[in-house]
């Protein structure tokens, strides 16, 4: 039976070991001129000006992640009303206000991400979970769907390796009768992010801050 999961980013579950899950974001800004949309559940990087942006590449990109987007804050530039949403549509702001961004982006935070694909060497339980530990990157890790504001960001299984440089550390498989098929796209995958800019323990010590827009 095929599974239900479609894509829809990361999506918070938990923390590594026995740390409170407060569940919490950190506030940071969009610059009001970012035209490039961020969906819920996409990975972001930090700007040298001091602002957040969506990743780079499909895949991720080269630069220490900095968490995970869940959503923004902006006053319309049509109504002058302050706008609630889950992703930011890349226009729409009030230049004189700020456009306030959530993130996730505590190290040990858990996420849960749908495969994206079955390959021969991943297509049992065994041989998923004998990926744990391993890395991967992710596909579509920089669109989404403007209907939900989800995230269309999905873990690539052709990409899992143990090279640190791989953007998503695994560290588990969900126990989820629904989305079981290992033949299927749709398992659910427990990862944290690997070259986290606010750890020392990616393969990117301290993370890299891009130097441009992407």
């Amino acid at each position: 039976m095929a599974n239900i999961n479609g894509a829809f980013g990361l999506r918070p579950i938990g923390k590594v070991g026995q740390n409170t899950n407060s569940t919490g974001v950190t506030e940071y800004r969009i610059a009001s001129t970012n035209t490039n949309a961020i969906y819920q559940g996409s990975p972001v990087i930090p700007l040298a000006a001091g602002v957040i942006d969506i990743v780079g590449a499909a895949a991720g990109g080269t630069v220490g992640l900095l968490g995970v987007f869940w959503g923004c804050e902006y006053v319309s530039s049509v109504t002058g009303e302050k706008v609630f949403s889950n992703y930011w549509p890349g226009s729409g702001a009030d230049s004189n206000y700020p456009v306030k961004a959530f993130v996730y982006d505590d190290p040990m935070q858990l996420f849960l991400v749908a495969t994206s694909n079955v390959v021969a060497a991943a297509n049992t339980e065994a041989e998923v979970r004998a990926a744990v530990f391993a890395n991967a990157n992710f596909a579509d890790g920089d669109t989404g769907s403007t209907t939900t504001g989800l995230s269309d960001a999905t873990l690539d299984l052709n990409t899992i390796a143990t090279t640190n440089t791989l953007n998503m550390r695994i560290m588990g498989v969900l126990d989820d009768p629904e989305n079981s098929d290992f033949t299927a796209a749709g398992v659910g995958i427990i990862v944290r992010l690997n070259n986290h800019f606010n750890s020392a323990n990616g393969a990117i010590a301290g993370g890299t801050v891009s130097t441009t827009g992407v």
